[in-house]
């Protein structure tokens, strides 16, 4: 599979042997190469590449499970006006507490400010990325080697567009099995489907993850948790959670390292078209929660500080979306607003995308 678009480039081999040596045990390999842009969404570029080799396995009729290892390297870049943080005004950090006390209370800035001390860190006069991502960079190209397992549980009636049953997916996986990187991350993805009327199918969707460092290694922003349409539609890409609001920064998402998302939607054929068109309406509503902000927020190095937002806010959404199961592959269109949320979150009102699952 090749990817090129403005925000991500990329391509993808994947090979399936269904019966391996003639046995219900599903092998595959993965081989990937892929790249993420800078944009408006994150002020770096990332660069991952590997691969991984999975195993699968009927455990009943309607329960499958799989074991797996990946192994890959990711290095990321930044402009340099976003890193060139090597200038600190020497007057403002002798005569003011350390910075790090923005961090216990971030009004004590608004007191800077009063007392006369400058705006921002002459480093910020240009901007700058977040201080993890800068430490992230720092560190160089990192490999992450991981083992995890996951269990399917699915009594759908059709998997390409379900009208009755129930499909959950749960997945842990721990990196540390060599590598650079460890952490432990546990998700659960569940979603419900009936007929509630003739012609009208209502899904509950359910999900939630958790992860932690271990052996001494906080969750890295590269690695959390992000939150976006994938959890609540309306949201841009990295859109609400935990943000760096230093003064003077790019107000990178920072991810977390805990979520829940709940939605509700209801599709129905398109009236003016045939129903074997393959053309759906939706109407759904969202709701969800990203917290956990686990990585430092001062570096020796440079003697910068940052201010988290890391809160609890449960952001919301209600939308309408159109379906069409196109020859080209399910493809979905959804115009979506933001009910509840925070200044400082990013909003998408329109959202195109493949696939009929949202």
């Amino acid at each position: 599979m090749l990817q090129y678009g403005q925000r991500a480039q990329g391509a993808e081999v994947s090979w399936v042997e269904p019966y391996l040596f003639d046995t219900r045990l599903a092998f595959g390999i993965d081989l990937f190469d892929k790249r993420t842009n800078a944009s408006q969404f994150q002020s770096y570029t990332s660069n991952i590449y590997g691969g991984n080799l999975r195993f699968g396995v009927p455990l009943t009729d309607n329960l499958t499970g799989q074991v797996r290892y990946t192994l890959y390297q990711q290095k990321i870049t930044l402009p340099q006006s976003l890193q060139n943080c090597d200038n600190i005004n020497p007057d403002f950090v002798n005569r003011f507490p350390t910075p790090a006390a923005f961090n216990t209370n971030p009004a004590i800035f608004a007191a800077y400010l009063a007392a006369g001390a400058p705006a921002q860190y002459s480093c910020y006069q240009d901007g700058e990325a977040a201080l993890p991502i800068k430490m992230e960079l720092a560190q160089g190209p990192v490999t992450t080697s991981l083992i995890g397992y996951g269990l399917t549980y699915n009594t759908l009636d059709n998997n390409r567009s379900p009208t009755n049953g129930l499909l959950i997916t749960a997945n842990q996986d721990v990196a540390g099995m060599g590598g650079d990187v460890n952490y432990v991350k546990t998700t659960v993805d569940s979603r419900l489907y009936s007929e509630v009327y003739p012609d009208i199918i209502g899904t509950l969707r359910l999900q939630g993850g958790y992860m932690t460092g271990w052996n001494g290694q906080f969750v890295r922003v590269l690695d959390a948790f992000q939150g976006g349409p994938n959890l609540v539609r309306g949201f841009a890409p990295a859109g609400f959670g935990p943000r760096d609001l230093t003064p003077g920064t790019n107000g990178d998402a920072l991810g977390g390292t805990q979520y829940w998302a709940a939605s509700l939607e209801f599709q129905t054929p398109l009236f003016l078209a045939p129903k074997d068109f393959g053309m759906r309406l939706a109407t759904y509503a969202d709701a969800g929660m990203l917290w956990g902000f686990n990585a430092p927020t001062f570096w020796n190095q440079t003697a910068e500080s940052m201010v988290v937002a890391d809160d609890l806010r449960i952001r919301s959404s209600v939308g309408v979306g159109l379906l069409w199961d196109s020859p080209l592959g399910p493809l979905r269109f959804d115009l979506a607003y933001a009910l509840t949320r925070e200044p400082y979150d990013h909003t998408q009102i329109f959202r195109f995308g493949g696939g009929s699952k949202f």
